[in-house]
């Protein structure tokens, strides 16, 4: 690690963890965007899609658990900060190769990023997919869950490199 920007923040002098002081830091305009995925049984799909598993519509049912998920990142995750979000928008697609893909976009205008937010809004909608759909099959797969892209804030703008 050569430069300041890339030393570990979240300790303080005596080698403890600390929430990092972001007071002077600029208010900004922040999107991150994560994505995961579910895979599954082409049966097990099927029956998402058509919305016949016992315990209810999977895919609402996994998008408000996404949306809530992203408003208590600061609940799960020790470090982060508690963030005022400005939207929370959690898509699904089904590319017929039995996976399940989940799209979390977060937005919030402050001082930190929203990276957080929106991987854990992915964890949890992929989470809730495998709950209700754990009857019919156990061996379902999740991840991986990636960052995909954010913008806003001192670091500048990240996209995931194409493959």
């Amino acid at each position: 690690m050569s430069s300041n920007d890339d030393q570990l923040t979240h300790f303080n002098e005596q080698g403890r963890a600390r929430m990092v002081d972001v007071s002077e830091k600029a208010v900004t305009a922040r999107v991150a965007v994560a994505e995961g995925s579910v895979t599954m049984a082409p049966e097990t799909l099927r029956r998402i899609r058509d919305r016949s598993i016992a315990k209810g519509d999977v895919l609402a049912v996994a998008q408000i658990a996404g949306i809530q998920a992203a408003k208590k990142t600061s609940d799960w995750i020790p470090m982060c900060h508690p963030l005022p979000l400005t939207g929370v928008n959690i898509q699904f697609a089904d590319n017929g190769d039995n996976k399940l893909t989940i799209t979390a976009e977060v937005k919030t205008t402050g001082k930190t990023g929203v990276e957080m937010e929106a991987l854990t809004a992915v964890s949890a909608a992929a989470l809730t997919v495998y709950d209700m759909c754990k009857a019919l099959q156990k061996d379902m797969v999740i991840g991986p869950i990636q960052l995909l892209s954010k913008s806003g804030g001192k670091s500048g703008d990240y996209a995931l490199a194409a493959e």
